[in-house]
């Protein structure tokens, strides 16, 4: 396993680290993902650690909680092994204080999740989503007592728009709190979107990007291709209304790529999928899910080989979209282009 660092942080965490979004299994969408209990949940960290893999990924919606709980249950004994990721925000609850990123809102949160979690700090606390509603100095002031009193090591935001990040930042710089190096994002071969914005800003200001749904919500399993109607075991039955739309034709278009790739390498299509990914600028580390034992170990075989330069050309080009403005111009004039360089691999 490949080790990185996390943004402009000290923490380093592993090229792939494990979402445990299967675990708990309870509602709509996270029924439909795994309901893992935690003597499985415990096999599947004992394969993920012999393979160098120590960073899981929760959140408290996941399941209600359960998934927090299932988790803490099959790490006891092994907390120092484990780096903790989980986050906050999104509605817990139908009260006026069961959402968000207030001051109450966070540290009755961490406390919930600590107890959950069975330990007495969180390695990695992303906030779920931007609260509007609550001043930003109140949110990073919250995190930074929460930081100075030990309970979170590390923070983070997901799904941010760049000038919620980039006024964040500007507020922890300019009072002196912690600072965000970390934000988790949707990336794939069917959604490139993080590239426009979001990338520059990491690498400029040093945000380690953590993926969810490299595969683009469990279309890029190699079970689905043209012309074939979505196999029975696909979770795309239950839950596509609830993840990023993809265009058919440009989905198909890069399975077939997948697929030739496949042929040439002798690796899985998702393995190639998420290898794609790690090539990429910014990227700290992929996380993969997996409801069973085959899926995870297919997923481990991500790491440790390389596509070649005119493998990662071919994904590149069939990946691409036309850019929203203002970011085309940049792409189709030579003289924007020579103002804005890429950003280097």
């Amino acid at each position: 396993m490949e080790y990185r660092q996390l943004g402009n942080s000290g923490l380093r965490v592993p090229a792939l680290s494990f979402g445990a979004g299967t675990f708990g299994g309870r509602g709509p969408l996270f029924g439909a993902w795994g309901t893992i209990d935690a003597r499985e949940a415990s096999r599947m960290i004992d394969i993920s650690l012999e393979a160098g893999l120590n960073m899981f990924d929760s959140a408290d919606v996941y399941s209600d909680g359960a998934s927090e709980q299932v988790l803490g249950e099959a790490i006891k004994g092994r907390r120092d092994k484990i780096i903790l990721s989980t986050k906050f925000a999104l509605p817990v609850g139908d009260g006026p204080n069961d959402f968000g990123t207030s001051r109450h809102r966070l540290i009755t949160a961490t406390d919930a999740a600590l107890k959950r979690l069975g330990t007495d700090y969180i390695d990695l606390l992303q906030l779920h989503s931007f609260d509007a509603f609550t001043p930003i100095e109140e949110v990073l002031s919250t995190l930074n007592d929460l930081v100075r009193a030990g309970k979170l090591r590390y923070i983070g935001v997901s799904n941010f728009a760049g000038w919620q990040i980039m006024k964040s930042l500007a507020v922890s710089d300019r009072l002196g709190y912690s600072r965000y190096v970390a934000h988790q994002v949707y990336y794939s071969l069917v959604g490139r979107d993080y590239e426009w914005d979001l990338m520059p800003l990491a690498q400029d200001q040093g945000l380690g990007a953590l993926v969810w749904s490299p595969l683009g919500w469990g279309r890029l399993t190699g079970k689905i291709r043209r012309g074939t109607p979505i196999p029975d075991g696909s979770r795309l039955h239950e839950t596509a209304q609830f993840g990023p739309p993809v265009e058919e034709d440009h989905l198909y278009d890069i399975v077939d790529v997948l697929d030739e790739l496949s042929a040439e390498t002798g690796k899985t299509v998702p393995q190639i999928a998420i290898n794609w990914l790690l090539q990429r600028p910014t990227v700290a580390s992929v996380i993969i899910g997996a409801r069973n034992e085959q899926q995870l170990r297919d997923n481990l075989g991500a790491v440790g080989w390389s596509l070649s330069s005119d493998q990662i050309t071919r994904l590149d080009t069939v990946s691409k979209r036309q850019p929203p403005y203002p970011h085309y111009p940049y792409y189709i004039q030579e003289g924007f282009a020579r103002l804005n360089p890429p950003l280097s691999a």
